[in-house]
């Protein structure tokens, strides 16, 4: 199966979830600077969410970058991140709202982690698709960014509830080590 329609699928769905977030940035009635002190918690919670979005689309296109054909099961491995990445708007705009308190920090972190989790079984299932010796497989390696990220979230979890800032702290840092290019994938393509 071609691949094509999956990544323009994909890239469709990535959009349309940075729109959804956008639009719940609702604009005040009031003219000041302190018309907009309110949404500062709401529009932080927008940045960082919109950054990992941003992260996901960027490694997805470069995974795909790697990859010739995919089956039905990749199609199902596609669909299962694309489900977690749904609820990022939703997390983002109760963390937001609620002032980054412990519960939606919690749940903020819980879609983060499948999310992630979800990425590495998409990329497995590809490793499947084209061979341990593909340029995949060579490519993503042992894939130690991504074990260091889940541990990481699976901590701001448990922090969140001691801690909520502190665990948001930790969601930046894992944010920070993506936005560092991985040139893996470029590399191995050249």
């Amino acid at each position: 199966m071609d691949k094509g329609r999956l990544e323009a699928f994909s890239d469709g769905v990535i959009a349309i979830l940075i729109t959804i977030m956008v639009l719940e940035l609702k604009v005040p009635h009031e003219t000041n600077l302190a018309a907009l002190k309110p949404l500062v918690p709401i529009f932080l919670s927008y940045v960082l969410s919109f950054i990992y979005l941003g992260i996901y689309w960027n490694n997805h296109h470069h995974l795909f970058q790697a990859v010739q054909q995919v089956k039905g099961k990749v199609l199902w491995a596609n669909l299962h991140l694309l489900f977690w990445l749904s609820l990022i708007p939703f997390v983002t705009g109760w963390t937001g709202e609620n002032h980054f308190a412990a519960l939606p920090v919690a749940l903020y972190g819980i879609v983060l982690l499948f999310s992630a989790i979800a990425y590495f079984i998409l990329s497995r299932m590809l490793i499947a698709t084209h061979g341990k010796d593909s340029t995949l497989a060579t490519a993503i390696g042992q894939d130690f960014k991504g074990k260091v990220s889940v541990v990481i979230y699976a901590l701001a979890i448990l922090l969140s509830f001691l801690n909520p800032w502190a665990a948001c702290l930790l969601y930046v840092l894992v944010a920070v080590m993506w936005l560092i290019p991985d040139r893996r994938l470029e590399n191995a393509l050249t």
